[in-house]
């Protein structure tokens, strides 16, 4: 999976296209990405004594990571992301599009 925790996406498919977010975790198992403010869902709990009320709750639900396209800082567009190993023998990920370094 070439996102990482940190990234800032856009989401190119589902109910949430258009937004975009900051990833906050990533499961790479099952290749899905929890991102701020994207693809909230209603949980509804139960009273847990005076810990927890009880209610719907609104959370955010991990999204698959087919789903979002990485947002380049310096063209400011949605790009595919490449690796390649730079002269130090270091391997970091690039925009395909300009070509920038992303790490």
């Amino acid at each position: 999976m070439n996102i990482r925790k940190n990234d800032t996406v856009l989401v190119v498919a589902g109910k949430d296209r258009g937004k975009k977010g900051r990833v906050r975790f990533v499961y790479p198992k099952n290749e899905r990405l929890l991102v701020e403010g994207v693809n909230f869902v209603k949980k509804h709990s139960r009273a847990k004594g005076a810990v927890r009320q009880a209610g719907i709750i609104e959370r955010e639900a991990p999204i698959h990571s087919s789903n979002v396209m990485l947002l380049c800082s310096k063209c400011n567009k949605p790009v595919r992301v490449g690796s390649r190993f730079l002269a130090d023998g270091r391997k970091v990920r690039f925009c395909q599009s300009c070509g920038e370094v992303v790490d």
